[in-house]
């Protein structure tokens, strides 16, 4: 069977990736764990953080993409 790996495409977007995931948990009220583990978060918080990065990406990349920039 195959392992997944979740490792980003570009290793030098990891710390971007980061800073995204902080940014968008503070919009929305969620702390994330300091050990980063997320097992004891509910997983309503958990889906609302992934969908809102989610969300973010896809806004960049359309907003690189048309060329326009933040």
């Amino acid at each position: 069977m195959a392992r997944r790996s979740n490792r980003p495409v570009v290793p030098e977007a990891i710390h971007a990736l980061q800073q995204l995931k902080y940014d968008v948990a503070q919009e929305l009220g969620i702390q994330i764990p300091e050990d980063g583990y997320y097992g004891y978060m509910a997983t309503r918080d958990t889906g609302a953080l992934g969908g809102q990065i989610t969300r973010r990406l896809i806004q960049i990349a359309q907003q690189q993409l048309s060329g326009h920039t933040r």
